[in-house]
């Protein structure tokens, strides 16, 4: 298996060095790790923690390749954090490098951030989640520039509604919309592992496994694995767990990234 979402050092909120991550997923036995550092334009009050030195980045991480070649596959990666007035200037920093993977994400909602309690103020659960969702479907209309959609559930992370599940039949028509249209752009969707490490007024997020039901349903084959490690004891959280989800909900392949070019290993 590959995590194909992890952040090292060169990410502001990650103290963990790219060296010793690959070191913990040789003693975990994955056979590689994407490095999806931040490019997170226009993030209020966290930019710079979010803007990296993409000419020191890339050499580092070429090295690092030929480095674990004969270990580990590196993936030189970058999650691209996607507002609709900073889609140009994103695209540009990608295409001006040659990485393997390139994850897409959404972390604003109209410019607010729900890592802040106070976004919920006024909010319903169906509010707020529409709300994330109607900013995911912007992007994944207007943003060709990625492979993989991550984290569809990233809403449920921070809020403190009772119930945080992000429910299919409660949001039709937007899932829907963005798996369709992630479908027809040959791109691929995330199953975020990381999302399921937060706890807030003592529940977890369960997964809804209608969403990934109907993905699969509509044509959607290519599915990663990513546990959002920002430290070396989240690599591969909980892999061997949703491995299992995938083959139960109908997908035959895991996938990850070269070149920007899918890559199925069979789900054993």
């Amino acid at each position: 298996m590959f995590d194909c979402h992890v952040h090292s050092s060169f990410s502001g909120d990650s103290n963990m060095s790219a060296a010793e991550a690959c070191e913990r997923a040789i003693e975990l036995g994955l056979e590689g790790l994407a490095f999806t550092d931040h490019l997170d334009y226009d993030f209020p009050e966290y930019e710079e923690d979010f803007l990296i030195d993409f000419e020191k980045y890339s050499l580092f991480m070429d090295r690092l390749k030929e480095s674990y070649s004969e270990k580990l596959k590196v993936i030189k990666g970058l999650e691209a954090g996607v507002q609709p007035h900073v889609i140009e200037k994103t695209a540009e920093v990608i295409k001006k490098y040659d990485f393997d993977f390139v994850i897409g994400s959404v972390h604003l909602i109209k410019g607010q951030d729900p890592y802040n309690k106070q976004f919920y103020t006024d909010l319903t659960r169906f509010e707020a989640y529409k709300g994330y969702l109607e900013e995911i479907e912007l992007m994944t209309r207007n943003f060709n520039e990625f492979d993989v959609l991550a984290h569809f559930d990233y809403i449920t992370r921070y809020n403190y509604y009772e119930d945080r599940t992000l429910r299919y039949k409660e949001h039709k028509d937007l899932i829907d919309s963005i798996f369709t249209t992630i479908i027809y752009k040959g791109k691929g969707i995330e199953l975020n592992t990381g999302s399921f490490r937060y706890t807030r007024n003592n529940s977890t997020y369960e997964l809804d496994l209608e969403i990934l039901r109907r993905y699969r349903e509509l044509g959607g084959e290519i599915i990663c694995l990513g546990s959002d490690a920002h430290s070396l004891n989240t690599i591969g959280f909980q892999f061997d767990y949703f491995k299992n989800i995938l083959r139960e909900t109908g997908f035959k392949y895991f996938t990850h990234f070269e070149n920007r070019k899918p890559v199925f290993s069979p789900i054993d």
